[in-house]
């Protein structure tokens, strides 16, 4: 039996309402499957800002970084909520996390579900061929244009102070001028896209088809990105056997939304791969659909990518597959870090259980056309999860 340690975030607005259901996901594998989870849950975000005048209590960070094997958040963000400095109240818990963690590689699957509403098409899935969207997009998560944000809100989580920043001038400017820096070094480059290839090899070995890699940067302008591609085809002569390719960013929006089939594995700096996976996101119905991993060396943030939606807040109609998917990620890699057999299978069940609730015709929440509740869609999964759980351990 496994036992992990589980730290949940439940964030601000509709993040508590479906990590609720993420929870729901939990028990069910604490009942029905070998699995077992010490569940520590910390208030944070914006809304707590407004209520104690902190973001999170004190000594989270250290919990999360010295008592955590996964950390489950809800969503961070609410209006009104802003730090002195001008920044969001709660950053320190989302992105403070991500760089004081050095949760380097942000994993984006893309896939689109039998039953699910095409937002781009306006057709339905199961016309199609089960493998027509099938990828997943890795972006860098700790340098490029988020980098000083990213190190403010680190240093904020530890406690520790600001340090400054050179500043430049910039001439043919007049006047007020505003600007961010955008570092991409070799070796954040280097792990990212590492992890870009291992994982198409993962990808590759579970379902017997071929991955391609695609490095997606705008090296015909930029330095930083040229630095990006060059590394990227470094770390390609290390695997012959895996097909590789090349985009521009503005050029690679056009074929995600034109030719999805194309790509299997893509990697992006930063920013870029912050504006694409929320494009790539319409192509698996919707960002209710659009979970996420937050990957480093030694830590593991898993959330759904869709934000707070303040104003669905309290309503109980937001989509919670995205958190629920954000637990099948959470499992997988579990699975891959631990060499944990388990883990594996209850993630693939997991998968099944969403595959089956779609492509059968199982309750939905607006977003993809239905009426139900994300209570009702939450229990509907859990439930489906439980039976096919007690099938395989039974």
């Amino acid at each position: 039996m496994s036992r992990y340690r589980l730290t949940v975030l439940p964030g601000d607005g509709t993040g508590r309402e479906v990590i609720a259901e993420a929870m729901r996901i939990v028990e069910a594998l604490e009942v029905n499957s070998p699995l077992s989870f010490d569940v520590t849950e910390i208030p944070c975000g914006g809304q707590y800002y407004l209520e104690t005048g902190e973001e999170w209590p004190e000594g989270s960070f250290e919990h999360c970084r010295d008592n955590s094997d996964a950390i489950l958040l809800g969503a961070i963000g609410w209006p009104d909520a802003k730090l002195p400095n001008g920044d969001n109240a709660g950053a320190q818990c989302i992105l403070g996390l991500r760089s004081g963690l050095d949760l380097y590689a942000n994993v984006r699957p893309v896939k689109l579900y039998h039953g699910v509403q095409h937002k781009v098409h306006g057709i339905f899935s199961d016309i199609w061929e089960s493998d027509l969207v099938d990828m997943v997009l890795i972006r860098e998560n700790t340098e490029g244009l988020y980098h000083s944000l990213l190190r403010r809100s680190a240093q904020a989580a530890i406690g520790s102070k600001d340090e400054p920043i050179r500043i430049e001038e910039f001439p043919g400017l007049e006047g007020e001028v505003a600007w961010d820096p955008r570092p991409i070094s070799r070796s954040g480059s280097d792990r990212v896209i590492r992890f870009g290839f291992e994982l198409a090899a993962r990808r590759e070995s579970k379902s017997g088809t071929h991955q391609n890699v695609t490095c997606v940067d705008k090296s015909n302008v930029l330095r930083g990105c040229r630095l990006f591609r060059q590394v990227f085809d470094e770390i390609s002569e290390e695997y012959p056997n895996t097909n590789t390719n090349h985009a521009f960013i503005d050029a690679f929006t056009m074929w995600l939304v034109r030719d999805p089939e194309d790509f299997d594995v893509v990697v992006l700096p930063n920013m870029f791969g912050d504006i694409a996976t929320d494009l790539a996101s319409v192509l698996q119905g919707g960002l209710g659909m659009a979970a996420s991993a937050n990957i480093g060396d030694n830590h593991m943030l898993f959330e759904p990518v869709h934000g707070s939606a303040p104003k669905y807040a309290g309503q109980g109609k937001v989509n919670p597959i995205a958190a629920i998917s954000s637990v099948q990620l959470m499992l997988e890699n579990l699975g891959v870090r631990h060499d944990d057999e388990d883990a594996t299978i209850c993630g693939e069940i997991l998968e099944s259980a969403i595959t089956s609730h779609l492509s059968e015709g199982g309750v939905t929440t607006y977003d993809l056309g239905g009426d139900a509740n994300t209570v009702a869609v939450g229990t509907a999964i859990s439930e489906r999860y439980k039976a096919l759980l007690n099938e395989h351990y039974t």
